[in-house]
């Protein structure tokens, strides 16, 4: 595609995912309906919520995403799902990882009319940046998600790697695992670094894949075990990353890998 043409394509697609959210609306309404009593913790209509983002980037024509899942959990068994941060394009390509995940999302993404409303219904859960009585409440609600047998996801970088690479991790996602019993499992977020710039609207030619890591157990683990199970766990991803960079073969669940 010529370099001129990057903008109006660009602001095409974004048109596009404006339409989207506009069709999925009263669908999701719908459903919700539909399924109010079989489907109290919203695990059905969350799945086909967060499918409308593989949908716009599978019509995003400057994108080639891709998942790479040799580990397969059990998609009924509730995990902690952390990932790396690189890009705003990031949630449509974590979107592909095929088990349903309430999301830890910030205030500004709630704030968008429509979206947002299809965030309360499908059960993600809100935190306003900075303000330590939301994170409180954010995490007891993600903890609550975890007892009713759900699966959640956490971005613990917090904020995008300015230059792709994976940053610190901040260890709530792991204190939530830890308190809550349950495993982690990484996902490590290769190639969309460049395929959004900060700052701009247009789209860059991006080849980009999302891959599933063994889980990490936090079994006999407390609380303060939760820092070293976040550098353990960020190790792992940026592990993962460097190999996806570099065009080497994915480690397989039987090689050695920083959850043995």
């Amino acid at each position: 595609m010529p370099r001129w043409l990057a903008p109006p394509v660009s602001l095409l697609f974004w048109a596009t995912c404006v339409l989207l959210v506009l069709a999925w609306t009263p669908l999701i309404a719908f459903y919700r309906l539909a399924t109010f009593r079989s489907d109290p913790d919203r695990y059905r209509v969350g799945y086909l919520f967060h499918r409308i983002a593989v949908v716009a980037a599978r019509l995003n024509p400057f994108w080639d995403f891709r998942l790479i899942d040799d580990v397969h959990p059990d998609p009924r068994r509730p995990y902690v799902f952390v990932a790396n941060h690189q890009s705003n394009a990031d949630p449509f390509l974590v979107a592909m990882v095929p088990w349903e995940m309430k999301w830890l999302s910030k205030k500004s993404i709630f704030d968008i009319p429509l979206l947002g409303w299809m965030m309360r219904v499908a059960g993600d859960v809100e935190v306003d940046r900075g303000n330590k009585e939301s994170a409180r409440r954010a995490m007891a609600e993600m903890r609550e998600r975890l007892d009713r047998k759900l699966s959640v996801l956490i971005f613990p970088q917090g904020t995008r790697s300015p230059d792709g690479t994976v940053g610190a991790f901040r260890d709530g996602a792991f204190r939530l695992a830890i308190e809550s019993g349950v495993d982690v499992v990484p996902l490590a977020v290769s190639g969309t670094a460049e395929s959004l710039p900060k700052g701009s609207i247009a789209f860059q030619k991006t080849s980009a894949s999302v891959t599933v890591l063994p889980p990490f157990s936090t079994k006999g683990m407390g609380v303060e075990d939760a820092p070293a199970l976040a550098e353990r766990v960020r190790g792992s991803i940026a592990a993962a990353v460097s190999r996806e960079s570099s065009g080497s073969p994915p480690l397989r669940p039987s090689e050695p890998s920083a959850a043995s």
